[in-house]
């Protein structure tokens, strides 16, 4: 039985390097994937996954009220795929996450999703949100804060370096976010000064 599995991160974990890496492996055996990002990143309406290192794939776009199963069943028709990967999946609608369970279940094709788990006020996305939810395998990968700790959680910052606590959950400047610990998120975004707790 295929499976639904997401695999989760702060800003700048390596995510899109794994899922291409992992996508690569398939299609060296022989096997087909397809590969969606977010229109969101979409430059002139061409979808493509990039990792940091400068690896890149050619990849289908989704938006909000894409119909992903149905898109993946007859691309299946056409030419069998082997897997599917999703990049940027916290991006994803709830309804967009149970069809792609539904490809794990119905079509009996894995599905592997990338995504962050917060946004930038520590609060899930709508996408991660499901996938924590009811994916059947759920994997953290890690990265670190500028202490050397993991970073779980992202600041988004204005121009002038200044934590920003409001706005909209999606900007997609990605050199406006730094991955912190949780620690140092709660300092940056003034919820607890550096000295509340010096004397304990």
């Amino acid at each position: 039985m295929a499976k639904l599995y997401f695999s989760y991160s702060a800003m700048n974990a390596g995510k899109s390097t794994l899922l291409l890496q992992a996508s690569y492996n398939y299609q060296e055996r022989g096997m087909r994937t397809m590969l969606f990002t977010a229109a969101h990143y979409a430059e002139n309406g061409i979808g493509k996954i990039t990792s940091r290192l400068g690896v890149s794939a050619a990849a289908e776009l989704y938006r909000e009220n894409d119909r992903l199963f149905e898109r993946i069943a007859v691309a299946h028709k056409v030419s069998a795929i082997s897997c599917v990967f999703v990049d940027e999946a916290q991006f994803l609608t709830k309804d967009q996450v149970w069809q792609l369970a539904r490809v794990a279940d119905r079509l009996n094709i894995p599905v592997m999703c990338f995504g962050l788990r917060t946004d930038f006020q520590g609060k899930l996305f709508p996408g991660s949100s499901e996938l924590l939810a009811i994916a059947d395998s759920l994997r953290e990968i890690r990265t670190i804060c500028h202490c050397g700790a993991k970073a779980t959680m992202v600041v988004r910052r204005d121009p002038e370096g200044h934590a920003l606590t409001e706005g909209d959950q999606v900007a997609i400047e990605k050199s406006l976010y730094v991955s912190l610990c949780r620690k140092h998120w709660e300092e940056e975004t003034g919820r607890v000064s550096p000295g509340d707790f010096k004397a304990l």
